[in-house]
């Protein structure tokens, strides 16, 4: 068996090892580096600022002494002797930006450096690597030896790149944050004995907007920037209290009761809003990335505008409840509410029922868009003399119907009267024909069901009625 000095093993060992080896001399860098001090410099990146060239001088002043066969293989090059005469392609483009932060380290003092950068095979095509330098021992006064390992990332960096790639593109808004903060923050509540953190958000409301602010944003892809009408991420990143607030609260409170409680993915529906100020109704799906569940360091947000799809839902929950001809609600949604208050009964009640007196009599003089425009008078007059939140429905062709829920006998006939009024203001700015509501109100009494006083309420307004047909202005 053949044995082998030390320095020929060391050879052996340099040359075929199975990641780039370079061996260089770093000298001439070092007396430029010196001569520039005994001028004064003392900030080598303000003068690389105003002197780019010197960069370029220094790239120049490596001495490659000589390289192993994976380094070869590597650039493509066929033995050392090209290699060496083709340094110029090799060290070119993206090796600037690596090589500066090199300088500024070996500036410093530094013995070792390591970073990603890019190198360039003689065929011309990239190669991302991963470089590593150190002055050997016994050389850190000359640099005259330094030892450099380079380390092919080409097909890692493509993947990242697809992934970045996937990540811009994607259709949706995607958010990748860093909870870390938050994480800390409820170590420091669990140390000081919290162990209910709802009660504790209920108690101190404003640990919600401290959390909020703890939140690190590291990037953000083009589809959020377009959802919420930023022109790029750093106006987007200042203006964060823009778009996360008001009602953002409620369900960021929801989602830090969920991460303490060890539920680290989550689904909610809520409102951002846009730079202009516009709401957006989204989908937000949240999840602490794998490997991170104990820091909480890398977050993924994606985020679906649904405004439109809200929108959508909103309208069909309106026609299932509201009549689409006078906007007031429809006799289901009357009927609906009517089990409701029979359930959670409150005195007083009353009930009014109010129809359009000679709707058919229009109708066959003037038309049914003669007649509907009646109807849509009545609704207006309805509409304005009661308050919003009570129920008023158009409950037939010319019938309408309101829950009083609070209202006494008294407070009923004032309701009347305001109608009343308004029918005369109204009938001042509409030409013929004339609008004529009759109404009715009964007050709920001990032992009646709502549906009975809807009925005493339906009588009463028929003997309006018959008033106002015996008066012979009106027909029914």
């Amino acid at each position: 068996m053949k044995t082998l000095d030390a320095q020929e093993h060391f050879k052996t060992l340099f040359e075929y090892a199975p990641i780039s080896l370079w061996e260089e001399d770093y000298s001439g860098i070092k007396r430029r580096f010196d001569s520039l001090r005994a001028q004064g410099v003392e900030s080598l990146e303000a003068y690389l600022e105003q002197n780019p060239e010197f960069l370029d001088a220094c790239m120049r002043e490596m001495v490659v002494l000589r390289v192993n066969r994976q380094t070869l293989q590597l650039l493509k090059a066929a033995s050392q002797d090209e290699l060496l005469a083709s340094l110029d392609k090799v060290f070119r483009d993206g090796m600037r930006h690596h090589f500066h932060s090199e300088l500024l380290a070996l500036w410093d003092g530094d013995l070792e450096w390591a970073g990603e950068g890019v190198n360039y095979a003689l065929d011309g095509e990239a190669v991302d690597i991963l470089l590593h330098w150190r002055i050997l021992p016994g050389f850190e006064q000359t640099w005259e030896r330094v030892l450099v390992t380079i380390e092919n990332i080409t097909a890692r960096k493509k993947a990242e790149r697809r992934l970045q790639e996937l990540f811009e593109a994607s259709p949706i808004s995607l958010w990748e944050e860093d909870y870390s903060a938050v994480r800390e923050y409820f170590e420091s509540l669990r140390r000081a004995g919290v162990d209910d953190l709802q009660t504790y958000l209920e108690q101190h409301p404003e640990a919600v907007g401290h959390c909020m602010r703890l939140i690190r944003v590291l990037d953000v892809n083009q589809r959020t920037l377009d959802l919420f009408g930023a022109e790029s991420k750093e106006q987007l990143l200042a203006n964060l209290e823009r778009v996360f607030r008001d009602e953002m609260g409620v369900h960021f409170a929801r989602e830090l009761v969920d991460l303490w409680n060890g539920k680290l993915a989550y689904e909610c529906d809520g409102i951002n809003y846009a730079l202009n100020g516009d709401p957006i109704d989204i989908h937000l799906n949240f999840r602490v990335m794998p490997g991170h569940e104990h820091d909480f360091g890398w977050v993924l947000v994606a985020i679906e505008d649904i405004t439109a799809r809200k929108k959508a839902e909103d309208y069909l929950r309106y026609l299932g409840t509201h009549d689409v001809m006078t906007g007031l609600y429809n006799r289901a949604y009357f009927e609906e509410t009517l089990l409701k208050l029979e359930k959670q009964r409150a005195e007083p009640l009353s009930v009014l029922i109010a129809d359009v007196d000679g709707l058919k009599t229009v109708n066959d003089s003037l038309g049914h868009q003669a007649g509907d425009s009646l109807i849509r008078r009545a609704a207006e007059v309805l509409k304005a003399a009661l308050d919003e939140n009570l129920v008023a429905a158009r409950i037939g062709g010319d019938e309408f119907a309101a829950f009083l829920p609070g209202y006494d006998e008294a407070r009923a006939q004032d309701i009347v009267k305001q109608i009343d009024a308004l029918v005369e203001l109204n009938n001042k700015y509409y030409r013929e024909p004339l609008l004529s509501i009759s109404t009715g109100t009964a007050t709920s009494q001990p032992g009646l069901t709502i549906q009975e006083v809807i009925r005493m309420a339906d009588d009463a307004m028929y003997n309006r009625k018959d008033r106002h047909h015996q008066s012979g202005k009106y027909t029914r």
